[in-house]
């Protein structure tokens, strides 16, 4: 059973709003992943083929971004760990569609040498978001898309799961520059649930989670507890509205969004496992560094997320690195049993 926070009401009507979720769910994915919705999308979007048979055949998919590759972590680190997440996702029963735009065609679905040379161009390719999408294809350019992107991307190829580190938020200082991440509306209006490690330690994780809300996106943490996990850190201090314990759960959640239509998106939190997680004070220092010269050099808007978390692993002598990437791999392994557990829902008739 989902256990919320302090409503016992949702609770007692959880059952019966997942069944509904589940009966009308599938009806929704199907129609989303038919050979017609393809064909449809064949000018705009280039499948794998892959990730192609997958959608035909209704297998369960789980949607990766790919600016962790070019901006997240060094070469070859970064396309090391981007065929590890992949294999993660196979190996739990789901299949990757790592997501990125390669000279203006948007591809859904990467080859290991597409990876690789995304890998290798680094921060040369166009971190794109929602607003830039347009702008890339246009230009023809290679680009790393970003949470937001790729969530708008998954969404339109039917993906309803997608595995990340964490996600964007709130910065810190926002009522000086008003500095809030594209990832938070893109949640509160496309419909995938993202499994991420939660919101960016180096950001301001209270008034990112008030955002949520307003956005109308449901927050849960994946465990025994609310505690929302602080992606280096195992909590954050606040809390979620509700925890999951099973990808079954989590599954039942996502059917039941797709059921009532609510058209925005879900944030399951899974907390870096223990002997991953990073000193809670020893992070700290090292983020309040990093914001400190980060404010210094005017680093601002999508350039200054890269920049925080390179200085931070500079400054912890590469232990977030490690961090980084173990959850990464976590967040993978739970989005494909979560995806999986999605598309084993049948339609149950009256």
């Amino acid at each position: 059973m989902l256990r919320a926070v302090s409503s016992s009401s949702l609770r007692k009507a959880a059952p019966t709003t997942l069944l509904a979720g589940r009966r009308l769910t599938v009806s929704l994915h199907s129609s989303l992943s038919s050979p017609r919705h393809l064909s449809t999308l064949s000018s705009t979007l280039r499948f794998s083929d892959e990730v192609k048979a997958a959608l035909e055949q209704k297998k369960p998919l789980v949607a990766l971004e790919s600016t962790i590759i070019s901006h997240g972590m060094p070469y070859p680190a970064n396309f090391e760990t981007a065929i590890a997440v992949e294999k993660v996702v196979r190996d739990n029963g789901a299949i990757p569609a790592t997501i990125a735009i390669l000279d203006g065609q948007i591809q859904i679905g990467l080859s290991q040498e597409q990876i690789r040379h995304l890998a290798k161009m680094g921060r040369e390719a166009v971190k794109a978001s929602r607003r830039d999408l347009a702008v890339v294809m246009a230009k023809k350019q290679t680009g790393a898309t970003t949470v937001s992107a790729t969530m708008l991307l998954a969404h339109r190829a039917g993906i309803s799961v997608f595995a990340t580190g964490g996600i964007g938020g709130v910065h810190r200082g926002y009522e000086e520059t008003m500095d809030a991440s594209a990832d938070l509306t893109e949640l509160g209006r496309t419909p995938v649930a993202v499994v991420c490690a939660g919101v960016k330690s180096i950001l301001d994780i209270g008034r990112t989670l008030e955002f949520l809300e307003t956005q109308g996106v449901t927050v849960a943490t994946y465990g025994k507890t609310t505690d929302f996990p602080a992606f280096f850190t195992r909590t954050s201090g606040f809390q979620s509205m509700l925890n999951i314990e099973t990808p079954k759960e989590a599954a039942e959640l996502i059917a039941a969004n797709h059921a009532i239509d609510l058209q925005s998106g879900i944030v399951i939190g899974v907390p870096i496992a223990k002997e991953d997680a990073m000193d809670d004070i020893l992070v700290g220092e090292a983020i309040n560094v990093a914001v400190k010269e980060s404010s210094e050099q005017g680093i601002v808007g999508k350039e200054s997320t890269p920049f925080l978390l390179k200085r931070v692993n500079e400054l912890t002598g590469g232990n977030s690195l490690k961090s980084n990437i173990a959850l990464v791999k976590q967040n993978a392994s739970i989005a494909a049993k979560i995806a999986k557990d999605l598309a084993a829902l049948v339609i149950i008739t009256d």
